[in-house]
């Protein structure tokens, strides 16, 4: 397990981070060469770190680097669709969950925080044994994951990686940010763990909103092949009734998976 840990893969920067380097390279250059262009070498500049932080504000760009947001063109995923689950595990709504998937011989995967897996290795082992797969979603899930730096990076998503390969047996291939936030520097991080990043076609903000109909909605509507959905089983919703609203919309929308002649499959599946 340890060298699936520690293999990764040759980083390549996104184009806007490789320009944006050479940019900043320029600027000083020019500035020295000659100090009267500074005001045009820091507005350069300035605007350049305006595009790099909406790359990292837009949770489905890819300006920052690769980023999954639908599956890839290739079976058996041209014929599926992807429903993950974020911040479990949860003790009350997972085994639900669980429950609700293998009543239709669905597929998931479950992008978990590493101290609740710790936490919860039951819940994480009970995962994989079902057939579906745990991923990495941070090992705290911090508020402000998008503002961290390289080593900060290394340690938060590192050591995350490493307690869910401990509770599952398997090391995590892909990776969410926490609401999707990052930085520049998250591309490389990933490289060096051998992890992909991973964003939505759609999300239903089951965190915030408390009416099924509506997280229904925005989940199903156009649902296609090799869409990527999000739900959470972990810091859900709840319905004036006390249920989590994840709970009342999963099988409404394995229903609707099953009309349009799809199948859920996990992210690892759809690598085949």
């Amino acid at each position: 397990m340890e060298d699936t840990l520690t293999r990764g893969t040759a980083w390549r920067p996104a184009p806007l981070i490789g320009g944006s380097v050479l940019l900043h390279a320029a600027a000083l250059g020019a500035v020295v060469a000659a100090p009267a262009l500074w005001p045009w070498a820091a507005g350069a500049v300035v605007a350049n770190h305006v595009l790099l932080a909406a790359g990292g504000l837009l949770p489905r760009s890819r300006m920052l680097g690769p980023n999954w947001t639908r599956l890839p063109d290739v079976p058996p995923a041209a014929q599926s669709i992807a429903i993950t689950l974020d911040d479990g595990p949860h003790p009350e709504v997972t085994p639900r969950v669980l429950e609700l998937l293998a009543a239709r011989g669905a597929r998931a995967t479950f992008f978990c925080i590493g101290e609740r897996a710790a936490r919860h290795p039951d819940l994480a082992h009970a995962i994989v044994a079902a057939g579906h797969a745990v991923e990495n979603h941070s090992l705290t899930h911090r508020h402000d994951f998008a503002l961290l730096g390289p080593a900060r990076y290394a340690a938060e998503i590192g050591a995350a990686q490493r307690a869910l390969a401990e509770v599952t047996g398997s090391a995590p291939r892909f990776f969410r940010a926490p609401a999707g936030l990052r930085n520049p520097f998250l591309d490389a991080a990933l490289a060096r763990l051998g992890l992909r990043l991973v964003s939505w076609t759609r999300r239903g903000f089951d965190t915030l909103d408390r009416d099924p109909a509506r997280v229904y909605a925005r989940l199903a509507r156009g649902l296609a092949p090799r869409d990527i959905l999000v739900l959470h089983d972990g810091n859900a919703a709840r319905m004036a009734n006390g249920r989590p609203v994840a709970l009342e919309v999963l099988p409404r929308l394995l229903d609707a998976v099953e009309r349009a002649g799809l199948r859920s499959i996990t992210l690892r599946a759809a690598l085949a």
